[in-house]
Order: C-alpha cells, then structure tokens, then sequence
C-alpha cells in the first residue's frame, strides 16, 4: 500500500530551495546507511537549526531494509518534535537510476527522488526525467534530474572521468523535463578520492564560471551538487594512523563549498565525510581498546563525533545553521 511523505511528517524541498536562493546558503543533503548515521545528521541539524535532506541511495536502501527505511525517517522526525525543535525534514532517493526505483521510494513515502539519466542520451536522459516528473508530480513529489557526468563511484553509478555540465543544454532539459532541481558537473566527483594532485600541489578549483553561466540561464532555477565532501584531513590521517589506507584522499575544500553554497546551488550532498569520521573513530576506539565487543562503546563515540561535525558544516560552510525553524513558519 502506497504511503505518501506527508503522513511521515515529512515535507519537499520546494520551500527550502526557495529560502536557500533568497538567504544565499545551502540546504545540507546528508547520505545515511544505519541508526549511528541517522541520529547523528538528525541531532546535529537540531543542534544547529539547520533544515536537512536525509539522503538515501539505492544501496543503502536496500541494506537499510525498505520497510524499515520509512519507519527510521517517521522515528527522525519524532525526534525532533521530542527535542521542542523545528526544523523541516525531506526524504530523498540519492541517484535513482530507473523509472520503477523511484516509482516504488514515492510510493512508500519519499518527498523527493533523484532521478539521474546522466549517462544517457540527451533524449533518452529527458525522456526518462519526464516519466519520473509525471509520476512524481501527481503526488506532489519533487524531482532532482542530472546533465553532466562525475567521476567516481555512488553504489552503481560509475564514471572514469568527469564530463561537465554544458550550459547550452540546461534551459530545453529543465524546460522539457519539468525537473524541480538540477544537479551538474563543475569538478566534484563521488568518493575520497576526488583529484589526482602531487605533494605540494593545490586542489584545483571547482569550474565556477560553468556554474555562473548556468545561473544566467536558469535564473533564481535550484541548483545542485554531488560529491562535495570535503575528505577531512583529521579524520583521513586518524584512519591513516590506526591501520587504514587512504593515501592521496583529497576533497573539496570548504571555502570553495562555501563560495557555491552562496550562489543558486541550493543543495549540497555529502556522504563520504560522514563515512571518513565514523571509521576513524571506530578505528581509534578498537585500536586503543583491543578487548572491547560492544559495539554501543565504538558507535557510540564515532555518532557524538559526527554529530558535531555536521553542526559545523552547517554553519560554517553550508550556512544553514539558524535557518530550520524559519523555514517550517515560511512553510505554514
């Protein structure tokens, strides 16, 4: 039996994307696999009044289990109404790569599903984007669709080299899609492993001037970016120093987030810092404490961690620390 978002307490992402716009900060879109994951993102946006999209891939939906998948968002938004918080909680399927993924996230109570076509054809990419935008639509569900390409993995998206978004092609694709948000290319890619630099080299920067051109098309449109996690230096050299291997991780840098968080990128995703801060704290915990099973004293610790990491992204790079509560009145 189909559910619709709104009987979890869930809303879209229409409101905030329109609050991210007028404000010039970005909506934080955090992927989560498990409970330690979920209660982190859910207690760091409370703890910095941020607005938050919990982000699910395909891969994580399946290991999360379906069923339980929608039962974890109902519990998240219990949460906050528990803590006297308001802050306003989307739920949205993070590459959705067929008609019937996201056909079946709708139906069991997604507010917004991604569908990524970016590895068709322009046409076979909008007519597939279309017959999601219909579905969806009708059920006032919101659509993410995707022109250009990035490197790197996301469960079985895969792609060897980046191929940026080309702006002469965004206003026909968001014209005949109907799309809601558009994800492109500027230069992030999925993974730890973001850019190929030498020591001493710097991370190049993300291709600002694609993005700008885009806004100039597709004035005051959401615009969206994957694969912007920063790659943590702390927490890749912690995961270094208690047996790990993660030579050359390299991310985004957060003043270059921050710069996009304050043009039409309305939404930022971030996955791979949340999975770096976990398995270094894990790491740690297990290392120093050989004879330790119980996983409540490792996941504990490696949740309190990544709760405060998300609590400052929010402020410091997203900016959306502060504007949660406003949102949900805007939204009244």
């Amino acid at each position: 039996m189909a559910v619709s978002y709104k009987e979890l307490g869930l809303v879209t992402t229409k409101v905030m994307f329109q609050k991210s716009i007028e404000g010039g900060f970005a909506i934080p879109a955090y992927n989560f696999n498990n409970m330690e994951q979920l209660q982190s993102i859910i207690r760091g946006c409370i703890e910095s009044d941020s607005p938050v999209i919990l982000q699910v891939s395909s891969g994580a939906r399946k290991y999360a289990d379906p069923i339980l998948l929608r039962y974890m968002a109902l519990g998240a938004v219990e949460m906050v109404k528990a803590s006297g918080a308001r802050i306003p909680i989307a739920l949205h399927l993070d590459h959705g790569d067929t008609f019937e993924l996201c056909k079946s996230c709708i139906d069991s109570g997604f507010s917004s599903v991604m569908i990524d076509g970016s590895h068709l054809s322009f046409e076979e990419n909008i007519e597939l984007t279309c017959k999601v935008v219909e579905y969806a639509h009708q059920r006032d569900v919101v659509v993410e669709g995707e022109l250009g390409v990035l490197a790197g993995i996301e469960d079985d998206v895969v792609a060897e080299k980046s191929h940026y978004t080309q702006p002469a092609e965004v206003e026909e694709f968001v014209s005949k899609t109907g799309v809601d948000s558009l994800a492109i290319s500027i230069g992030t890619s999925h993974g730890a492993y973001k850019f190929k630099i030498k020591e001493g080299e710097q991370v190049p920067s993300l291709r600002f001037d694609i993005l700008e051109e885009i806004e100039k098309r597709l004035p005051g449109f959401p615009i969206v970016l994957h694969g912007a996690s920063s790659v943590l230096p702390l927490y890749v050299d912690m995961i270094n120093q208690y047996g790990g291997r993660l030579e050359g991780a390299v991310g985004i840098p957060e003043d270059q987030l921050r710069r996009a968080a304050k043009s039409a990128v309305c939404k930022i995703n971030i996955d791979s810092d949340g999975r770096l801060v976990a398995t270094a704290v894990v790491r740690k915990m297990l290392t120093e404490n050989p004879k330790e099973f119980d996983p409540r004293k490792y996941l504990g610790p490696a949740r309190e961690e990544l709760q405060g990491m998300i609590a400052r992204k929010n402020k410091d790079v997203l900016g959306s620390a502060g504007q949660g509560k406003a949102i949900v009145e805007a939204s009244e």
